[in-house]
């Protein structure tokens, strides 16, 4: 339409939305990035309506949930559509990261993207924490507690930073206006770089499964693909119905329908479901320090593999032995998940440890083998061929 191209704003919706020109062959494991977009709206808009009635106060923060959940016109459903879509908004996460990891599109030239794209998921899991402790429930406290005091391992000014955020000396009313005040926030941020993360690849455009240039076979986004993101979307919508108005609790923790209570502390401290792989990599590690560098550095290791990766083949469609090492570290991430929801002793322990292990190796030495390895025998296959 003609008003798309001539009003300078739409022209610019029109360029990312409309006729962004899109590799023909990619599948719908390509829809993650739409649904994430859409995941992140309703987080945003639900946390508004769920702060209206919400009170930052430790001895009302609880009892201003419940007042939520059974007194506000159809507040239930409200904080169930917020408390399920943030689980939903983790696992797609990991979906991208893993379709990216299996097609390499961390490569030159879209290493901005992936690199906004890990900053991004780091921001979403403080988002994700800060918002657990605001119900205050048991779980909500000891968490709080456990996780901030991990800063405690800092040398010199570990425990004076700890304070800081507490606001005081333990968990208090202090911390959850905070946590409040920047779960609130920080969404916004987390936006604006989603925006950045758009953008950046708006210059070089999508990756697709064969790895290969794409630009002689590419379609409009609209019609084609927009109408393929709806079908994901409203298969979304779908599973969310089902979670939401059958089965609101399977992805939260009993624990949190307790009030909280600082003299009492609960059997098994864990965090949302999302962290546990990154806090079995903590537990595993005996040093304090080590283990809080460790688990933070799981994270950030993400943004070497641009250069840690040196094979000349792109996507792992092509690649049997990268592809093997792919469902290896799939494996082991799902292993480190289910080591976090348990207590520490053995053999747990032992299992967490040897996953953690694992986990580094991929990175620094299976990733980097691979390539070595498939680019010496193609260059051993191209000179036999030659000669």
């Amino acid at each position: 339409m003609r008003i798309l191209k001539n009003n300078v704003l739409l022209r610019l919706i029109n360029s990312y939305v409309v006729d962004s020109p899109q590799p023909a062959n990619i599948s719908y494991l390509w829809n993650f990035g739409s649904l994430l977009s859409v995941c992140l709206i309703i987080q945003i808009l639900t946390g508004c309506f769920l702060a209206m009635h919400y009170t930052p106060h430790v001895d009302f923060a609880f009892n201003s949930v419940e007042h939520i959940m059974r007194d506000v016109n159809n507040g239930w459903m409200i904080r169930y559509i917020h408390a399920n879509v943030a689980s939903f908004f983790f696992i797609f996460v990991y979906a991208h990261i893993a379709r990216g990891l299996y097609y390499s599109s961390y490569k030159n030239p879209r290493t901005l993207v992936w690199s906004i794209g890990v900053i991004i998921l780091i921001l979403m899991m403080a988002i994700g924490f800060l918002g657990y402790v605001l119900p205050y429930g048991q779980m909500s406290l000891w968490g709080a507690t456990v996780i901030t005091n991990l800063l405690s391992a800092i040398p010199v000014f570990g425990q004076d930073i700890v304070e800081l955020i507490w606001g005081g000396f333990s968990v208090s009313n202090a911390t959850l206006n905070r946590f409040f005040s920047l779960h609130y926030i920080l969404p916004f941020l987390l936006a604006a770089l989603a925006v950045a993360h758009m953008i950046a690849l708006h210059i070089h455009g999508s990756n697709n499964p064969n790895g290969v240039t794409s630009n002689g076979d590419r379609y409009a986004m609209h019609p084609y693909f927009i109408f393929k993101d709806l079908v994901t979307f409203f298969a979304f919508f779908l599973v969310l119905s089902i979670f939401v108005f059958y089965f609101p609790n399977a992805l939260g923790h009993s624990d949190n329908y307790i009030p909280a209570n600082p003299m009492v502390t609960p059997a098994s401290i864990v965090p949302e479901w999302d962290l546990l792989p990154f806090y079995a990599i903590l537990r595993s590690i005996p040093n304090k320090l080590l283990g809080v560098v460790a688990m933070f550095g799981s994270l950030l290791i993400l943004l070497i593999l641009p250069l840690t990766d040196l094979s000349r083949t792109r996507s792992n469609q092509f690649r049997p032995a990268m592809k093997l090492a792919f469902w290896f570290f799939v494996v082991d991430f799902i292993i480190l998940t289910w080591i976090g929801s348990q207590h520490p002793d053995s053999p747990y322990l032992e299992i967490g440890q040897a996953a953690t292990a694992f986990y580094f190796s991929w990175f620094l030495f299976i990733v980097p083998t691979c390539g070595i390895l498939e680019n010496t025998l193609f260059d051993i296959a191209t000179t036999n061929k030659n000669n």
